[in-house]
């Protein structure tokens, strides 16, 4: 029992290591000369002129959270879908169910103008 739990000790150390160690390896052997070129912020290769502060629509990121959602909704009914004739009657109702919870917040997401790329 107890060499099982050596074997799995040994793993996590080792598998700690060797990234450990390539980190430091590159640490040690990346040449290292400085310049003003080289420690300036680059921006897409143009030079910043006046404020560098850029605000993003939060709309953005709220229209890639709901793809996310869609995204993962499929991960779910995938396997649902594939076994669905192997299914009793219970999980079919449940998939229908989650289904119709993301059409809701699908709905919700639409009428609050949330999907429009403005």
């Amino acid at each position: 029992m107890q060499t099982e739990w050596m074997y799995i000790g040994l793993f996590l150390v080792v598998g700690a290591l060797i990234p450990a160690a390539a980190i430091i390896v590159a640490a040690i052997l990346s040449p290292r000369k400085p310049n003003p070129i080289k420690e300036s912020t680059y921006e897409c290769g143009i030079e910043t002129v006046g404020e560098n502060w850029v605000q993003f629509k939060a709309q953005y990121y709220i229209f890639a959270l709901i793809f996310l959602v869609f995204d993962v909704e499929t991960v779910f009914l995938f396997p649902w879908a594939v076994s669905l004739n192997q299914l009793g009657m219970f999980a079919v109702v449940e998939g229908i169910i989650f289904i119709g919870i993301l059409m809701a917040g699908l709905v919700y997401a639409w009428r609050k103008g949330m999907l429009e790329w403005v």
